[in-house]
């Protein structure tokens, strides 16, 4: 394990060690948190509370990243020997660093801004889950040697054979196997030697013995790698003498465990199911007023720490009450049945601080110095009882943690299935690896086999990645179209179709290639299929960049021409979704596309979504000028004020709004078009909250407009008077011209509602 060149100078504190004699994984596992933490660890000191608690936490934060790096240095240096036979008190130290890790870090997350928060529960949650679990054969290489040392040191011959049996089974399974490697091992058990000194005179005892032991068996040990075979890949070998084998079945079941767990770990959950702050599975989910779902611990911490915004969108929020998403609990639930997962509530986080805290262990009983192991000083009644406890008598190995837990039931047939190796051939079954491997008629029919599959069970996309699905389905499609086979096109775009459908998260699978060849099926026998894919994209908001890449917006735009109602329908659909991106507003204003939209506003199933996407245009000024300068789009947008829903009143409003705040004379444009004061004033009294506020707003402004050209008239008016009373005597027909603009003036806002 790890490397035998140990350079002979200290490993620098600062740049603590990334390979290990013994121990490797359980190591890498406690470096890979150490390196986590230190990643953020500027972050956590510029974020935390000039206070007593805060300056604590930190302390104590720091602490334990301090003796992790010990301990991590202690396995980069210390002897082969050494450390196999403290195997449980290394495991032991490595469980006992990662609680202080998790205590300090706990101690710190709620004085820190909420997305540091949440980056910092990850690691939390990731701690839980963690489990250090020795190697098989570091534990057995330690099993032998505290077994000799139980013996006792005597000169008998059998003592002899005893000795020399242990340590060619230990070396041979620690890899101290060369001239090399027995050389180094003789160095570092000196060094830890030197650093003992006469301050532990049991350590002392127990390394001099196994200084004795190399020097007297070491060229035993070299001599014998010329009968033996090591198996590399499995860490198993044999010798001629057939006592000496390992158990190579137990170790083949130990890697067949992990192979699992692996396999396991690498469940994906719908994105739909996360928390967009803290991205994982959502354990209570609640609706906010942007309509966006999240975890109720995360938002209401996020509204706690003074945030009114909605965090993924970024806009203003009306209210911060949470509403309960029950519907996509429900979900949740099923999936995580399903697969036999758990989810903590991230609430009872703040539980595990004070469990910590009211614990027997503390920092202080943690020893300072990682050579505090006990031994006896005679080798002949040594005991290392207190060594020899079994890892697993406290059920480490098999908790996985109190977060979120991907071990399987062991009733779920479902998982089972997957991991017996004689049903391996039915994971084959669920991609489409082999589908180039297959005849063109047999490509079909697994592509039709695969959408039924795929129908049956939600949760199958769950295992099928870009490798292994989408790449070969494209590779199928873009044959398909080359060879103008509708069929094999409907086909797959049907598959293409479900996927994206139940499988939300595997969207971002899709690559340029993909969106280029939807585009380029727009206009084809398969446009139904197409757009429907398209729809699913479109409320994704990673897509909209790549939609508009791939060229689809003028053969979208191209579609509201044709007679077929249900694709015009899918379109606008379409649209509503993308015109929350500015960049496509400005795409769609430059296509000149806003007299397109106006027949479908006097559509009431359409009208509603034609609505939201004049209004997202309405952000750009081409597009203001255009709805100006259009025929009709004025009068129908103010028509759904007088006959459409709130949510319709409140889109047209906007709009209006957006036009008569820029230009006064878009609100002479307005009053000329249409008589909007009557719906204007029923809005304002039984319309929506939002719409009695934007109506009265609205009102506002053209009065305002009304009041201008009303003190213009009184200009003229008294100009006139001035006129009258120095010419009247002169001239007595002014006295009718007088008359003539008083009553003009009285009686314009009335003609203005007459006229066309």
């Amino acid at each position: 394990m790890g490397t035998d060149a140990i350079e002979a100078g200290e490993t620098p504190f600062d740049s603590y060690p990334s390979s290990f004699k013994v121990h490797h994984l359980m190591c890498t596992e406690l470096r890979k948190f150490v390196d986590r933490i230190l990643k953020i660890f500027p972050e956590i000191e510029a974020a935390r509370p000039r206070c007593s608690l805060g300056i604590k936490a930190l302390c104590s934060l720091n602490n334990a990243l301090e003796r992790a790096k010990l301990l991590l240095q202690h396995c980069n240096e210390s002897s082969k020997l050494y450390l196999a036979i403290t195997t449980d008190a290394i495991v032991s130290r490595c469980q006992k660093s990662k609680n202080f890790l998790e205590q300090g870090l706990c101690q710190i997350q709620s004085m820190v801004p909420v997305m540091l928060a949440v980056e910092i529960s990850q690691i939390v949650d990731d701690l839980r889950a963690a489990c250090f679990v020795p190697d098989k054969f570091e534990e057995e290489a330690g099993k032998v040697v505290r077994e000799l040392l139980h013996q006792g040191a005597t000169t008998s011959d059998s003592m002899e054979l005893a000795e020399m049996s242990a340590l060619q089974k230990a070396a041979s399974r620690l890899h101290i196997t060369s001239s090399k490697a027995i050389l180094i091992e003789k160095r570092s058990i000196k060094k830890l030697m030197e650093k003992v000194a006469d301050t532990d005179i049991q350590k002392n005892k127990i390394l001099k013995y196994l200084l004795y032991l190399l020097r007297k068996y070491g060229h035993l040990i070299i001599g014998e790698q010329t009968d033996k075979t090591v198996d590399r890949n499995e860490g198993a070998f044999t010798v001629n003498n057939p006592s000496n084998v390992p158990d190579v079945t137990s170790h083949k079941e130990y890697k067949q465990h992990d192979v699992e767990a692996d396999k396991l770990s690498g469940l994906i959950p719908p994105e739909e199911f996360k928390c967009p702050i803290s991205l994982r599975l959502m354990y209570d989910p609640v609706v906010i007023a942007s309509g966006q779902t999240y975890e109720r611990f995360w938002i209401q911490k996020w509204f706690d720490d003074g945030n009114d915004t909605c965090p993924k969108s970024e806009t203003k929020l009306a209210h911060l009450s949470l509403t309960p998403n029950t519907v996509m609990k429900d979900l949740i639930s099923k999936w995580c049945a399903k697969y036999g997962i758990t989810i903590q509530d991230p609430s009872l986080q703040s539980d595990v601080l004070q469990l910590l805290e009211n614990s027997s262990t503390s920092v202080a009983s943690f020893g300072s110095s990682i050579y505090d192991m006990r031994f006896p000083v005679d080798i002949s009644n040594v005991s290392l009882g207190s060594l020899d406890t079994s890892y697993t008598s406290d059920g480490s190995r098999n908790k996985i943690g109190d977060g979120l837990s991907l071990k399987p039931e062991r009733g779920s047939d479902d998982l089972r299935q997957y991991q017996n190796p004689r049903n391996a051939s039915k994971m084959n079954l669920e991609s489409l690896c082999r589908l180039p491997e297959l005849d063109w008629e047999s490509q079909y029919e697994m592509v039709e086999d695969m959408r039924n599959h795929l129908k049956r069970d939600e949760l199958a996309c769950m295992s099928l990645s870009s490798k292994n699905f989408i790449e070969p389905l494209i590779e199928f499609l873009s044959s398909a179209l080359d060879m103008h086979n509708i069929r094999a096109q409907r086909a797959g775009f049907e598959l293409l179709l479900t996927y994206v459908s139940q499988h939300r998260s595997g969207i971002r699978y899709l690559n340029e290639d993909a969106y280029s060849l939807l585009s380029s099926s727009l206009d084809s026998e398969v446009t139904k299929e197409v757009l429907d894919i398209i729809e699913v994209l479109s409320g994704n908001s990673g897509c909209w960049s790549k939609i508009a890449a791939s060229g689809a917006l003028v053969s979208i735009l191209n579609i509201l021409n044709s007679k077929i109602t249900a694709f015009q329908e899918r379109v606008i659909k379409i649209l509503h979704n993308l015109s929350s991106s500015h960049d496509i507003c400005s795409n769609l204003a430059s296509f000149e596309c806003i007299p397109k939209f106006v027949p479908f506003l006097e559509d009431a199933s359409l009208a509603r979504h034609c609505i939201v996407v004049l209004r997202n245009l309405c952000n750009n000024q081409e597009a203001r000028a255009s709805i100006t300068q259009t025929p009709g789009c004025i009068t129908s947008i103010a028509m759904l004020i007088e006959t459409g829903t709130h949510e319709d009143q409140e889109h047209a409003l906007a709009i209006l709004l957006a036009l008569c705040s820029q230009r006064v004379e878009y609100c002479q444009l307005v009053m000329d078009e249409c008589d909007i004061f009557p719906a204007l004033f029923d809005v304002s009294v039984n319309g929506s909250d939002k719409g009695k506020a934007s109506a009265m707003e609205l009102l506002r402004l053209l009065r305002d407009t009304n009041r201008d050209d009303d003190e213009q008239e009184h200009l003229q008016y008294d100009n006139v008077i001035s006129e009258d009373a120095n010419n009247y005597p002169k001239d007595k027909k002014s006295h009718k011209s007088l008359f003539g603009v008083k009553l003009s003036m009285f009686s314009r806002s009335s003609a203005q509602k007459k006229k066309k």
